[in-house]
């Protein structure tokens, strides 16, 4: 047995007998890199990724390479700890059914991107969700990442991905790492762009819904499409 299996079998034994609710977030994270650390204490490795980050979400959101600079922390711990966040998000969306949800209204919708967001705090990311008339989810795509510029965003592609799922309705998506949801002079150009150009082929940009710290700005709500 080796100097740091007795601590290990507690804590597993912890972990089974009473969840992650009895843990610190730094026990959390101790107990995750026993399966990619296995013949070091990752107490202080954890306690550094703590230090750095300053909280599990960040941890979590944090990019591998920059992972990896944590003393402890190599290849095979740092995919670990970018899967483990990647795993729920996952779980969460497989209880999406296309074709039997339903993005009724901006709220619908903005608590289905909240879950399409989930781990991309740190990039912008651009996704475009596709409709039926009914408002019934048809497609979501992601379309680019590093931002919703005119450069990034390929609006031929959001155009091809309508007509490829016969959309009635198209929502376009992306997220502010900064924090702020508050839409910038480049989103609402983009907006314009994305939806003139739906327009050429008989389809509706029906919102643009922009992810921020947990919450969401829809620019509809905001009255950008009732401008004249």
């Amino acid at each position: 047995m080796g100097i740091h299996d007795g601590h290990r079998q507690k804590m597993r034994e912890r972990f089974l007998h009473s969840s992650l609710d009895a843990f610190a977030s730094h026990e959390a994270l101790e107990l995750l890199l026993f399966y990619a650390i296995p013949r070091q204490n990752t107490n202080p490795i954890a306690h550094a990724l703590m230090e750095r980050y300053g909280s599990l979400e960040e941890v979590f959101s944090a990019p591998i390479e920059d992972l990896k600079k944590v003393e402890g922390i190599g290849e095979s711990a740092a995919i670990l700890i970018k899967l483990a966040p990647q795993l729920v998000r996952k779980a969460k969306l497989e209880r999406v059914r296309i074709g039997d949800t339903i993005l009724s209204d901006s709220q619908a919708a903005g608590s289905f991107l909240l879950d399409v967001f989930e781990g991309e705090q740190r990039t912008e990311t651009v996704y475009q969700l596709c409709l039926d008339a009914k408002r019934r989810l048809l497609s979501y795509q992601r379309l680019s990442d590093g931002g919703v510029s005119m450069v990034s965003l390929d609006v031929r592609k959001v155009v091809h991905n309508a007509l490829l799922f016969s959309a009635s309705q198209v929502i376009l998506a992306h997220n502010h790492p900064s924090g702020m949801a508050l839409p910038s002079d480049e989103d609402n150009a983009a907006t314009e762009q994305v939806f003139n150009a739906l327009r050429t082929v008989g389809v509706q940009l029906v919102d643009h819904i922009i992810i921020a710290d947990g919450d969401f700005v829809s620019l509809r709500d905001s009255g950008f499409f009732n401008r004249p």
